[in-house]
């Protein structure tokens, strides 16, 4: 007689498999020393944030009385009478700017090709010491830089200003000098731009080799593989992929320009109007001005120099800011932070 008690369902017995795509948590214990070094990273990093906000919170609070007095005029007026309502930054931070622009207009080339050339085409002892030269420009001080633009560079860039003056001059207005005298040319924001560049050049070299140096090498085989050059893969997969690089990279470099002091001090004549003739004498920056105003130190010029401060602190952390955005956005930052 059959046995009539229902069976069980093969399921119901079998043990429970796990799903082979779950992964696995893995808890790793945290120890007194990982808890030590993690609350050193936190509290750098929020070291870094209070040392800024205080920097700014002086600044602000030195300067709120000039900010009160002159208000948004501050950063149109081309006069600079403190303790008047006609004092501002408008024709300085112009002009500052133009420096910053020459300098990246000739710096920048430079650094991506030398960059380029360290990260794909030179061989591992030569890049070894190039890496240490650009790092060794990098620590000179300003003051070397300075003291070479204007003792050694100052009279030998004569030739060149009046060249550029006379070749160019007719095709771009702002390289036309209409006094072709030798102050034209030795204290122009064209040889500020110029000392300021041997500055810039170094940071944007060594970012832009970094985020270069970090291109997926399976993309670098799959170029070679479909037949292309050193120069066709560079152009197609390395340059890309450090986009963002190279701008973040410019953009820090834009702030290095725009907080120049002593080089632009040295070399450029001081003048409260917009020069937009690149090759004539005349100019400033915010940090020129603060360095050579600041031995007027009544409570009136101490507190528009602080205004003057504010407003190249607010520009600076702004592009920097920018310049970390674009990149983290980037593929190369992406990679980095993965």
């Amino acid at each position: 007689m059959a046995d009539s008690t229902p069976t069980q369902p093969l399921t119901a017995v079998l043990p429970a498999v796990a799903d082979p795509d779950t992964p696995r948590i893995i808890v790793a214990p945290v120890t007194a020393a990982d808890r030590v070094f993690r609350g050193l990273l936190r509290g750098g990093g929020i070291a870094v944030f209070v040392i800024t906000g205080l920097i700014a919170l002086f600044l602000v609070t030195r300067s709120w009385s000039s900010f009160r007095l002159a208000g948004w005029h501050f950063l149109t007026t081309f006069e600079w009478l403190p303790g008047t309502r006609h004092f501002g930054i408008g024709s300085i931070l112009v002009n500052g700017i133009i420096i910053a622009v020459i300098a990246l207009l000739i710096a920048v080339p430079i650094a991506l090709v030398t960059a380029l050339f360290i990260a794909e085409y030179a061989p591992v002892p030569l890049r070894r010491a190039l890496i240490a030269l650009v790092d060794l420009m990098a620590a000179i001080p300003s003051i070397v830089y300075a003291l070479w633009g204007v003792f050694f560079l100052q009279s030998r860039i004569i030739g060149l200003g009046r060249w550029i003056s006379d070749h160019l001059g007719a095709v771009r207005v702002p390289l036309k000098v209409d006094n072709d005298v030798q102050s034209s040319f030795t204290s122009s924001p064209f040889l500020a731009g110029l000392v300021v560049s041997l500055m810039v050049i170094p940071i944007v070299t060594s970012i832009s080799r970094e985020v270069f140096s970090q291109t997926p090498q399976g993309e670098r085989e799959a170029a070679y593989a479909l037949g292309s050059s050193r120069w066709g893969m560079i152009r197609t997969v390395v340059l890309p992929y450090g986009r963002g690089g190279m701008i973040g990279a410019i953009m820090l470099g834009f702030g290095r320009a725009m907080g120049e002091t002593i080089a632009v001090s040295l070399i450029i004549s001081p003048v409260l109007y917009i020069n937009t003739h690149v090759l004539q004498h005349g100019g400033y920056s915010i940090a020129s001005l603060i360095a050579l105003r600041y031995q007027d130190s009544t409570p009136q010029v101490i507190s528009a120099l602080m205004a003057a401060g504010l407003v190249l602190f607010v520009v600076t952390l702004a592009v920097n800011a920018a310049a970390g955005v674009i990149v983290t956005r980037s593929r190369s930052g992406l990679q980095t932070a993965d």
